[in-house]
């Protein structure tokens, strides 16, 4: 059972890392509420599918945001205990370091735990549901009447747009048309063009005038053609295209679809075993980067002086960017086929643990001295004496 020191803990720090996910959460969702309405605001149709679409983002966003705030509600609770000296009262009593960083490391375990769930299944089910939910918003409800710059798909791989369009979406110019047909491209061209749905709004007629035509023959050869009028029917419906099923990306696979290989899975029909793995074993290193934070939060945390903790939290910073960014870079040498997945991703989460373990061990023996603050302690000493050093000194005074 927690004792009284652990349950004290624990509510400081669950009420920061509930301010931390929520202010960051926030900050990242609204910004891409701002770029949804850009997308979907010629389509009013489509505007009352928003809150579903941000409701699907937050899974992704959640991801993002979970360690940054746990890092920081953990950076918080600790500045704040050496702040109001408690941290002093505890190591007086004869508790340690270890003993301190016990309930944050289970925390810590709890949440990686938790993003099994987080990044294994609900991710991908979610990312899933945000482009069929936005596929659907951007194609559900048209009347065949086009805007100008704006790429339709009304179907069975037909794909239009025109530069210029007039009041009533039907009169075109500079059109292009590109259509799939039985496996091969055909792209279509011309100066105008008229859109005609049928009466019962189940074909769409397009007529085009003094265009060109390129068609890629199943022998491998193209076909060029010159018209003065050519007019083409495909089925339409007002509803949106089926999007697919799950899995064509593997971003959408869940942990055990990714352990399978993508083997199985009703979306993939060619699985690509680098970008499955690559993406595997970025899952697993995030997961697991959680277990690691309590270990660089706390040394880091403890510094004596404000200047220093100052300092220490933008290193940290610093430092889990880097982590960050080279996991990314390793993402993506992995899914390239350029390196190994398990060298690709977890040479710089190994880096990242044992630069962790070895600031958090320096720290043990002189709570608030480590590795971080005797470097800023340096570099703050070099400053001061290079800027005496620029200093002019006064002149002498005359006798």
């Amino acid at each position: 059972m927690p004792s009284i020191l652990d349950r004290y803990l624990l509510r400081q720090l669950g009420g920061s890392l509930l301010v931390c996910l929520g202010t960051v959460l926030i900050a990242l969702l609204l910004e891409r509420l701002l770029r949804l309405f850009d997308i979907l605001a010629q389509n009013n149709q489509a505007l009352p599918a928003v809150a579903k679409l941000i409701a699907c983002l937050v899974p992704h966003y959640l991801g993002l945001a979970l360690p940054a705030a746990f890092f920081v509600a953990l950076f918080l609770v600790i500045a704040k205990l050496s702040d109001d000296n408690e941290l002093d009262a505890y190591l007086a009593g004869g508790l340690s370091i270890s003993r301190l960083t016990k309930p944050f490391l289970i925390t810590g375990l709890l949440l990686s735990v938790l993003s099994i769930g987080l990044f294994g299944y609900l991710q991908p089910y979610a990312r899933y549901t945000y482009r069929a939910v936005l596929n659907a918003a951007l194609n559900a409800g048209w009347d065949a009447r086009l805007q100008a710059g704006t790429f339709v798909s009304p179907g069975r791989g037909y794909t239009l747009t025109a530069d210029g369009v007039d009041e009533s979406g039907r009169q075109l110019q500079r059109v292009f048309v590109h259509r799939l047909v039985n496996g091969q491209d055909q792209v279509t061209t011309s100066e105008t063009g008229v859109l005609q749905p049928s009466a019962d709004g189940t074909q769409l007629t397009l007529t085009l005038d003094h265009g060109e035509h390129l068609r890629h023959e199943k022998t491998g050869n193209w076909l060029f053609a010159q018209f003065d009028r050519l007019s083409t029917s495909t089925e339409f419906s007002s509803g949106a295209p089926d999007f697919g099923p799950r899995g064509r990306n593997e971003r959408e696979l869940t942990l055990p679809e990714l352990w399978r290989g993508g083997v199985g899975t009703e979306g993939v029909v060619a699985p690509n075993t680098d970008k499955i793995a690559g993406e595997l074993q970025g899952r697993l290193a995030r997961i697991v980067s959680l277990l690691l934070l309590p270990l660089l939060a706390v040394p880091l945390g403890m510094a004596a002086k404000r200047g220093e903790r100052t300092g220490s939290m933008i290193v940290a910073a610093v430092l889990m960017l880097l982590f960050n960014h080279t996991l990314q870079l390793g993402e993506s040498l992995s899914e390239s086929g350029k390196v190994p997945a398990l060298v690709g991703v977890w040479t710089p989460t190994l880096v990242f643990a044992a630069l962790s373990v070895w600031i958090y061990s320096q720290s043990l023996e002189r709570p608030g001295d480590n590795p971080v603050s005797r470097l800023l302690a340096a570099l703050d000493g070099f400053t001061s004496r290079l800027g005496d050093a620029l200093r002019p000194k006064p002149k002498a005074a005359r006798p």
